[in-house]
């Protein structure tokens, strides 16, 4: 605890009090009230060593702030005149300037404290994280396990085998990417859709060699499927998005888009290792 901002805070406190009791500073219930929330609001944020983060501090100023409305409506007195003083506040000349002030201060308070956030660059987070991690070793998908260590794409062999048969994957693949995926990941698939700066870290940039290029297509079917709730602890914290698509395709539209994503960006998926 910081002892020199508290004793003043207190002593502050002590001084209105007594300015109030002799009827040299008169104050009503709103007076109070607003009193009483700055010296908290000062408390938290001076008092408190080492120092609380901002929301910390904003979640106990709306805890504060709902105690205080409870204790005004504890009194049919202390309503009346603080309803007294909100009404006389607005409809006497005297207050319309500190009106006015009010009237501009708060919605300029208010787009301040938001452009503020959204210019704030990404931050990491205090924990390491692991940008890759390792899959489980299956998965169950709508009722059926599939082995991420094993089993392969299953439409894959079409690119030699039925190449006409393979194009359809692809044109499939291309439908599901449009409608689901463009937003966040972008039409280049370099992670720069319209919705990707409202992510940390933004989507992944699937052009660059140390993503999908690195990755087998089982790997790739984990992540889709099971999105950022199934993500594993050393992965996050992260304010990650994606969904699990498992709820909204199927199997086939999964390897489909995954074909697709390989042969948009011309890289090839990495072959499953054999262990001698």
């Amino acid at each position: 605890m910081n002892i020199v901002p508290v004793a003043i805070i207190v002593l502050v406190m002590v001084a209105f009090s007594q300015l109030s009791k002799r009827n040299i500073l008169r104050l009503n219930v709103v007076a109070w009230m607003v009193i009483w929330w700055l010296a908290i609001y000062f408390a938290l944020s001076y008092g408190i060593n080492p120092p609380l983060p901002a929301s910390i501090i904003g979640m106990f100023m709306f805890i504060v702030s709902l105690a205080l409305a409870a204790y005004l409506t504890t009194s049919t007195d202390d309503m009346e005149a603080a309803k007294s003083a909100f009404v006389n506040f607005i409809i006497n000349p005297r207050y319309a300037l500190p009106l006015i002030l009010v009237m501009i201060g708060l919605p300029v308070v208010s787009a301040y404290n938001v452009y503020s956030d959204m210019t704030q660059p990404p931050q990491p987070p205090l924990s390491t994280r692991t940008i890759h991690p390792p899959p489980p070793p299956s998965i169950t998908f709508k009722g059926k396990t599939i082995d991420l260590i094993e089993d392969e794409n299953p439409y894959r062999a079409l690119k030699t085998d039925n190449p006409a048969e393979f194009a359809k994957h692809v044109e499939n693949g291309r439908r599901v990417y449009f409608q689901n995926c463009v937003y966040c990941h972008g039409d280049n698939m370099a992670g720069r859709g319209i919705f990707a700066h409202g992510f940390d870290p933004i989507p992944a940039n699937f052009r660059d060699p140390t993503t999908i290029a690195m990755l087998q297509e089982t790997y790739l079917f984990w992540r889709i499927a099971k999105g950022g709730p199934g993500l594993p602890a050393e992965a996050t914290p992260w304010l990650s998005a994606m969904p699990a698509w498992e709820k909204f395709l199927s199997e086939e539209e999964i390897w489909d888009v995954i074909i697709f994503m390989y042969e948009f960006t011309n890289q090839e998926p990495r072959a499953k290792e054999e262990l001698h």
